[in-house]
């Protein structure tokens, strides 16, 4: 950001901005997420905790009864609404990325970390998560299946972090040194 707001300094407000983060299942993004927000004092966003919030039905449901591309637009929808404040930590699921325009709006309005892991690990993180609708059937081959499906989706984002051979709180402590810059 450049200039001032409001009498703050520019690195002030930089301070505000919003951190994003994106990425695959399993890669840490709400654990990482609460890390960040009691670090800088944010508020936590899991965006899809908004999203059970806004349709009031979970996202098994969603999925259950009005299928992915309904999910999609709830996704972007919840997405946006997030997005209008400022000094979050936001939680994406790791398809928002996928409609077109959420990459950008997410650009414009925070940091976007995009958080990796290896596909060993994925697997190992979330097998046996009932709470995962695109995993039903065999986690490993649909692990595989998303991950070569959204290879580049992830690209647009300001850094990335490998997620495989770190905890939670060295994940932070990278993203934070990039948040302060």
């Amino acid at each position: 950001m450049s200039g001032d707001i409001a009498g703050q300094s520019a690195a002030e407000t930089e301070r505000r901005r919003n951190i994003i983060l994106v990425g695959m299942m399993g890669t840490g993004k709400s654990t990482v997420g609460a890390l960040l927000a009691e670090e800088l004092g944010y508020e936590l966003i899991d965006l899809d905790h908004i999203i059970v919030e806004n349709e009031g039905r979970s996202i098994a449901d969603i999925f259950a009864e009005d299928g992915e591309a309904y999910f999609r637009k709830a996704e972007s929808a919840a997405l946006a609404q997030v997005l209008e404040g400022e000094a979050r930590i936001i939680s994406t699921g790791g398809g928002a990325v996928l409609a077109p325009g959420n990459p950008q709006i997410m650009l414009d309005k925070g940091l976007v970390v995009a958080l990796t892991a290896t596909e060993e690990a994925i697997i190992a993180r979330v097998s046996g998560d009932l709470n995962r609708p695109l995993l039903a059937g065999n986690a490993q081959d649909k692990v595989r299946a998303i991950m070569k499906q959204r290879r580049e989706a992830y690209r647009f984002a300001h850094c990335t972090v490998d997620t495989s051979e770190l905890n939670a709180a060295e994940v932070s402590q990278y993203i934070l040194m990039h948040y302060r810059v």
